[in-house]
């Protein structure tokens, strides 16, 4: 099962991914400020399917039930908004954690560089 991963891992372009991260934050919080000036309610019209005129408890259960369907449509938009948001957020932790890491992994390198070239001079002043 691990052989998959990995080669899906390997597959993804994580300097792209890092690259784009502050991009993808940035465009989720102007989501949200912007959705939450456009939250005001807009008045909305529906035409009849028939010519005559509806009676008023059919109106008003027509108005119920198209409020309840906006204030649905609301909450789950602003549940999806915060879940993006929430994604950006984590995406750029990611990022920022890749980056420590990738730094980290290029300091053990350049150690372990320097302790071969190290044990290579004792090994050549001992012996030669």
């Amino acid at each position: 099962m691990a052989i998959p991963w990995l080669s899906a891992l390997k597959v993804i372009p994580w300097g792209d991914v890092i690259s784009h991260a502050p991009n993808v934050l940035e465009k989720a919080r102007e989501l949200m400020d912007r959705k939450r000036a456009e939250a005001t309610p807009q008045p909305m019209a529906t035409p009849n399917a028939h010519d005559d005129v509806p009676s008023l408890g059919e109106l008003k259960n027509r108005l119920l039930a198209a409020n309840m369907q906006l204030d649905e449509l609301q909450q789950r938009h602003t549940q999806l908004t915060h879940t993006v948001r929430e994604l950006a957020e984590q995406n750029a932790g990611l990022v920022a954690a890749v980056s420590g890491l990738r730094q980290t992994l290029r300091l053990m390198v350049g150690g372990l560089v320097l302790a071969f070239v190290g044990l290579g001079a004792v090994v050549f002043s001992r012996f030669f």
